[in-house]
């Protein structure tokens, strides 16, 4: 019997992913990046999954890394994002499937064989589970023994903003609410390495550290800003917040205003911390 989990209830429309377009592997996968180039060097037709890609900015990067042999395949939920994403990847100058394919499918059932992949990656998928260790020991079986998997989470309690306006930290609690009402996790980046141990690895077989975000830069601080003023008007975070009694519409006007505000201000900048863990997969039988 399949078992029911909770959906990406945050929703795949452009308006409310535009933002992750500006992820990249330089800026969201540091730690995976030097992997590479040894893994490459043994295998140079490396296979790598992507989990939850989305828009498939980083799955795209990745594909460069790997050129001209190597392979990405990367996975989501929805077919419009996918084919979003393939658009992505076709304007970086990738051939399509050669260098980078698609593919619909959900982390916890993925319809490949045990230890199909040398390196498997997600990145910002745990924290939007309802069961992320289930998630985790999918994503062992299907890597190789001696393959890497890669995680990269958020803490949403390790968030930093300046200005500190009113408006601003309610949204953070709201955004903090909603998740967890959502059934997701507050907590990924601290927990990473707990789920980790819980899905059975052991602690040698892990690295973990921490990763940050910044945006300070202005186009950096109108991408943000603006996504998540559309995710008040219009998104999945609005409507439940509302119904929920989280929120209510003249305090979501607030947090627009303060977000307007803070896209205008010159010494304006967010900082997110992120959990970052490579494991390598026991060669043990």
């Amino acid at each position: 019997m399949t078992t029911q989990h909770t959906p990406y209830v945050i929703g795949h429309a452009p308006s409310h992913t535009k933002h992750h377009e500006w992820r990249t592997a330089a800026n969201s996968a540091p730690h995976l990046l030097p992997h590479l180039p040894k893994a490459l060097s043994s295998n140079p037709n490396l296979k790598l999954l992507d989990i939850g890609c989305g828009p498939g900015t980083i799955s795209a990067s990745l594909a460069q890394h790997l050129l001209p042999s190597g392979h990405v395949l990367a996975t989501d939920i929805a077919d419009d994002v996918l084919e979003r994403a393939k658009e992505h990847a076709i304007s970086q100058g990738l051939s399509v499937p050669e260098n980078i394919s698609f593919q619909k499918e959900s982390v916890y059932e993925l319809p490949f064989s045990d230890n199909e992949f040398d390196i498997v990656h997600a990145h910002q998928v745990l924290c939007h589970l309802d069961d992320p260790v289930a998630a985790v020991k999918e994503m062992l079986r299907v890597c190789k023994p001696g393959g890497l998997i890669s995680f990269r989470e958020s803490d949403m309690h390790m968030w930093c903003f300046w200005p500190e306006l009113p408006s601003l930290l309610k949204f953070h609690e709201l955004m903090v609410n909603v998740m967890l009402a959502n059934g997701g996790q507050d907590k990924g980046g601290r927990k990473l390495v707990s789920w980790i141990l819980e899905a059975g690895v052991d602690r040698k077989d892990i690295e973990a550290g921490f990763g940050t975000w910044c945006y300070s830069e202005p186009g950096d601080r109108k991408a943000w800003g603006e996504a998540m003023i559309e995710r008040l008007r219009t998104g999945q975070m609005r409507q439940r917040g509302i119904e929920s009694g989280l929120t209510t519409e003249e305090s979501i006007e607030e947090m627009v205003k303060g977000w307007r505000e803070w896209m205008e201000r010159g010494d304006a900048t967010l900082g997110i911390v992120n959990g970052e863990v490579i494991v390598r997969k026991s060669t043990a039988s």
